[in-house]
């Protein structure tokens, strides 16, 4: 099958600023000096195989340049970050007012897992980037959209014909994921549920058991970045107003409950998941990256430390135009 990072290139092909270069280089190192300082996801059994030492760092700028470092063709589970691309799917299927109905777009403040304001304060899940609100959100297109769609998505967004899925990790999930499964029964105790539970909670295994990688990732933060469309063959995959939305809650909501202190040190839009991936979309560049050593709130450890250097020294904050 034709890999879509061999597409055609409409721009010609511009050496990268040595300086970002630079920049990139010491953050690839910075990262994979600060591996050790964490531990592999455990509550799903394969996820705990991950190399805690590996790290990954690809960048592709709208220029049609790009930079790679360490792991960064290593294939791992997209977990959470697929978050992204299932907003992106019901805003494309069921449109703004569709989607906002049925979840809302506030910071949590809870681990990504937690049902605690969902079963006292809220019928309906605070933002799309946490479980219970990922979880409404795929009920949404359960009955409109198979996985296959959903894959055929994904490989779009991400420019990545080889995104399969992970079947021992899907098994994986299946069989540890009750968490989940309190909080598809939850929805549907309240009556907000748009599907059938079980049905529902496949589709959201199985879209986050898909297997990509830093560079897969590095190419759907640079469709977001670019405003839905990709650069290098000017095709439009996300409505640019879409985007907006997807920007805005991944930069508020998509760290987890660490959302606000990488917004401020950070500042850019991301989504992590427990599988190691973050995805970021900055001013004129997608990044991805892979390192499966978590912080307590779940993201690569290797990666924030890594995208705290390259923002500060390339000036990447949104905040600072």
């Amino acid at each position: 099958m034709e890999n879509d990072f061999d597409r055609p290139i409409e721009k010609e092909q511009i050496a990268i600023d040595t300086k970002i270069e630079r920049v990139f280089s010491e953050a690839y190192y910075i990262g994979r000096a600060s591996t050790a300082k964490g531990t592999v996801a455990a509550y799903i059994p394969e996820l705990a195989k991950a190399d805690a030492s590996a790290f990954g760092l690809y960048m592709m700028h709208e220029n049609g340049g790009s930079l790679s470092f360490g792991d960064f063709e290593t294939r791992f589970s997209i977990q959470s970050v697929s978050k992204v691309i299932i907003l992106a799917a019901s805003l494309k299927y069921r449109g703004f007012r569709g989607t906002f109905d049925h979840v809302m777009m506030e910071p949590s403040g809870d681990a990504f897992n937690s049902i605690l304001k969902l079963d006292t304060r809220s019928n309906l899940p605070f933002n799309p980037m946490i479980n219970a609100g990922a979880i409404q959100t795929i009920s949404l297109l359960a009955d409109i959209l198979s996985f296959e769609d959903l894959l055929s998505f994904s490989r779009e967004l991400c420019c990545d014909e080889g995104i399969t899925l992970d079947e021992a990790v899907y098994k994986s999930e299946f069989e540890s994921g009750d968490r989940n499964r309190a909080i598809v029964y939850l929805l549907k105790s309240k009556g907000v549920l748009m599907s059938e539970p079980q049905k529902t909670l496949d589709l959201y295994f199985k879209m986050c058991s898909l297997s990509v990688s830093a560079r897969s990732l590095a190419s759907l933060g640079l469709i977001i970045s670019n405003g839905g469309t990709d650069p290098l063959s000017g095709k439009r995959l996300i409505d640019s107003e879409h985007v907006r939305t997807i920007k805005s809650l991944m930069f508020t909501c998509g760290m987890y409950d660490f959302s606000g202190e990488f917004g401020v040190r950070v500042g850019v839009p991301a989504k992590s998941g427990v599988g190691g991936g973050l995805v970021c979309a900055a001013p004129g560049m997608g990044i991805g990256l892979y390192g499966p050593s978590l912080d307590p709130f779940g993201n690569s450890i290797a990666a924030v430390k890594a995208m705290e250097h390259i923002s500060e020294k390339l000036g990447l904050h949104v905040f600072d135009y």
